[in-house]
């Protein structure tokens, strides 16, 4: 994606998000929010000295429904692309009643890569739990929601218990995700590298090609992973030229015949539509998230 089509995005999200905010929850049926006259402003928490390392958290302005959605932003992993992309998903959740985590991490080219933008995003999401402390929050249900790249690093951070000692992310976490909404994930990193996706996107993630260092592949890739003990809702844009189809399908695929709890679920529009809220896609994604949070 280059610079005019980032600005494309942005604009196009900023726009609709302000439209949404005014919109009435979808999706599974919950308590009803009260909607903010004004955007929630978030409050700023960090987990390391680099400017990447923080996350931003939204609370609602009227009634809170229980459990916190985790956005991992995505953008192939690379510094161009930062969490503003998942700030009009955060205000939109915010005005239905969920408290949002917006994270941010180091990415390649600014310091993050492997095995840093795993370690960043292994301790964002244990931060969440300094966060629940001081607001009394309820993390019994954490659903992660991750676009593209962060649909990647969201269904990874979902398998961050079975990793093997000394991985990056590996040990007990400390806030475990309950589900992971994965909106057009790269969820075949293999797959992806071999395809070239994103004009190289996880070889400049990784550092190295599969057959250089295969057991950092199986570190990183969610297929690798399966079966996940937590389900996961692979969304992918039935226009979407970005992402193809076939990384949802073939991880979706592999973790039903794995036994695991794991669907594959076509949504309108392209890449972008579904993390702008007004859309069709983007009520789809609601609704998604409504179903595991509210389950």
């Amino acid at each position: 994606m280059d610079n005019l089509l980032r600005r494309t995005i942005l604009g196009a999200a900023a726009l609709a998000a302000s439209a949404a905010l005014a919109g009435c929850a979808v999706g599974r049926p919950g308590p009803p929010p009260k909607q903010p006259e004004e955007p929630v402003t978030p409050q700023r928490y960090t987990y390391g000295d680099d400017p990447s390392q923080f996350a931003e958290l939204y609370l609602p302005a009227g009634e809170m429904r229980p459990g916190v959605v985790v956005i991992i932003h995505g953008g192939y992993w690379r510094s161009g692309y930062g969490l503003d992309l998942g700030q009009p998903l955060a205000q939109d959740l915010a005005s239905r009643g969920y408290a949002c985590w917006n994270l941010e991490y180091r990415r390649a080219g600014n310091g993050g890569g492997w095995p840093e933008t795993f370690a960043d995003v292994h301790a964002g999401i244990d931060l969440l739990a300094t966060a629940a402390g001081d607001h009394g929050l309820d993390l019994t249900v954490t659903t992660a929601l991750g676009h593209s790249a962060g649909g990647h690093l969201a269904v990874w951070a979902a398998g961050r218990s079975t990793l093997p000692d000394g991985a990056p992310g590996a040990g007990t976490p400390t806030v475990q995700l309950t589900g992971v909404v994965s909106q057009s994930g790269v969820l075949n990193l293999a797959d992806a590298h071999d395809q070239g996706l994103g004009d190289g996107a996880v070889l400049n993630l990784l550092g190295v090609d599969p057959a250089e260092d295969p057991v950092r592949y199986r570190l990183a890739d969610p297929m690798t992973a399966i079966p996940l003990a937590v389900p996961v809702l692979a969304l992918h844009g039935e226009d979407d030229s970005t992402v193809p189809l076939s990384q949802s399908d073939s991880y979706a695929t592999t973790a039903v015949a794995a036994g695991a709890n794991a669907e594959l679920i076509m949504i309108p529009g392209d890449h972008f539509a579904m993390i702008t809220p007004g859309t069709e896609a983007w009520t789809r994604v609601v609704q998604a998230v409504d179903r595991l949070m509210l389950a």
